[in-house]
Order: structure tokens, then C-alpha cells, then sequence
């Protein structure tokens, strides 16, 4: 990956967390710890991977994204408006009467959107459906699915991996948001489901275990090219990335702020995308 990629890559991810703010901003309230920590494979898989067109964006053949852990929407939202899905403005009517934007993803609602997802769980098997599909019809298309690591605790994310592996789904890529806590707390006291790298190799995986708010590692295990195995990405991430304040507050699944703090945030991201220009 060479440096002026990486610094393309790496403002697009502080373009979404903008961009994402703006949207959460206008409503108070969200999920903005699982949204951040997701932004930057979003980055990545927008800014360099999938094959998609935002003036076709129901295309057949096209790479499809499915985020499993639905509340990360806004983040979702800011990439889509950034690629040119639908205004930017329009990112200000997030979970708002008559919005194109609800707080899960809703494939019928949002251009863009390519699977409705929130209920925990049933957007891993969602997935794996998309991806035997396009198999069949013979696209050269890729599946890539955000699955949270408290969404894990659901038995049909573990079916799901199942029928992956065993029907060899190397046109679906698994990526696990492992930023260690969930609505109740962390992860490990909630329900602690041990190694999730292990656990997917032992179902069979290819297994990439990567820091996941690091674009350059990112990068490289988006483009890692799979033998007869489906590859599992998990990410190594942190809850709220890249908003020093969010991440510190232990509360951080969805949070109230005012007006003034997205301002703040949105003042100190800013601030670093100007740096890297």
C-alpha cells in the first residue's frame, strides 16, 4: 500500500465520522460508539475495494455490503452520502419522521443500502443467502458482512458461519467489529465468547486477525486473496474510534449529547483532515 492511498483512505474515514456526526447530531441520540468503530474498514472497502456505482445501485453483479449490527447505520449513511448515494443534507433527517434514513439499516428506505439488518443475528444469514446466490447465477461479486462481537452471542451468526465454510462461500468475507463491549456492558461480562479467531477457524476459516481501526492493515486483509476458504477478518477495534471522548465513556453503545459536543468532535476531526491535506 503505498503512502498517498493510505492518506486517500485515511481522510475518506475522518470524511464518514463527519459525516456521521452530522447525521447524529441533528437527533441528540445514537449509536455512535458501534458506528465509529466500523468506519474506517468502511473506508477502505468504499474507498478502494467494492465495485459498486452510486448512479446504478441495484446492479446484480456489484459488490454488496451487509451490516449485520444494523445500529451502526449512521456510519452506513455517511459513507453512502460521501460516494454520492443521495444529498448530504439529507443526512440531517436521520430517524426523523418520513426519513430515508431509520436507525437500522432498511434496504427499502435507503439508496445504497443492500440488506435491511437490526434484528441481531439474521443479517449474517441474510448474507450468507446474497452470497450462495450470486455464486449460482456465476457474478463475480463479492458479500462483505459487519457482524458485531455482542451480536455473536446469537446461535444463528455460529449456523451461519457453518454453512460458510462448509459450502466453501470464498465470495463472502466475514469481518467481526471486536470492540469488546455491547448495549450492556463488556462483552467478556456479559457473555464472554472466548477467542473469536480460533472459534472461526476452527469452523473452517481463513482467519485474519488485524487492528481493526488501522487503514494500512485494513488494506491489506481486504485484498488478501482466498484459496478454497471463506475468510473472517476479526477486528481488534475500539468502541467510539476515533472521538477521544466517546471512546472513554464507558456508556458508549448509544449515547444523548448536545449540539455543542458534535460541534466539538466534529471541530477535532476537522482539524486532523485539514493536517493531512
Amino acid at each position: 500500500m503505498d503512502t498517498a492511498k493510505k492518506v486517500e483512505l485515511e481522510k475518506f474515514a475522518l470524511q464518514i465520522r463527519i459525516a456521521a456526526l452530522e447525521a447524529l447530531k441533528a437527533r441528540g441520540f445514537g449509536h455512535i460508539g458501534g458506528a465509529m468503530s466500523i468506519v474506517d474498514a468502511l473506508a477502505v472497502l468504499y474507498g478502494d475495494v467494492m465495485r459498486v456505482d452510486p448512479a446504478n445501485p441495484t446492479k446484480p453483479d456489484r459488490d454488496k455490503l451487509v451490516c449485520s449490527k444494523g445500529h451502526a447505520g449512521p456510519a452506513v449513511y455517511g459513507t453512502l452520502a460521501l460516494k454520492g448515494y443521495f444529498p448530504y443534507e439529507e443526512l440531517k433527517t436521520l430517524n426523523q419522521p418520513g426519513t430515508r434514513f431509520p436507525s437500522h439499516c432498511d434496504k427499502n428506505k435507503t439508496p445504497g443500502v443492500d440488506m435491511t439488518t437490526g434484528s441481531l443475528g439474521q443479517g449474517a444469514s441474510l448474507a450468507v443467502g446474497m452470497a450462495l446466490g450470486d455464486k449460482l447465477r456465476g457474478y463475480d461479486s463479492k458479500t462483505y458482512l459487519f457482524i458485531g462481537d455482542g451480536e455473536a452471542n446469537e446461535g444463528q451468526v455460529w449456523e451461519a458461519a457453518m454453512f460458510t465454510a462448509a459450502k466453501k462461500l470464498t465470495n463472502l468475507v466475514w469481518l467481526l467489529d471486536w470492540n469488546k463491549k455491547q448495549l450492556d456492558g463488556y462483552t467478556k461480562d456479559v457473555l464472554d465468547a472466548g477467542n473469536f479467531s480460533a472459534k472461526f477457524a476452527a469452523f473452517g476459516f481463513e482467519v485474519l486477525t488485524i487492528d481493526g481501526n488501522n487503514i494500512a492493515e485494513l488494506y491489506d486483509a481486504l485484498h488478501h486473496v482466498p484459496t478454497d476458504r471463506p475468510i473472517a477478518i476479526v477486528m481488534n477495534t475500539v468502541k467510539g474510534a476515533g472521538i477521544a471522548e466517546v471512546e472513554q465513556t464507558f456508556s458508549n453503545h448509544s449515547m444523548n449529547f448536545k449540539p455543542g459536543d458534535c460541534d466539538r468532535w466534529i471541530g477535532e476531526l476537522t482539524e486532523k483532515l485539514h493536517a493531512l491535506a
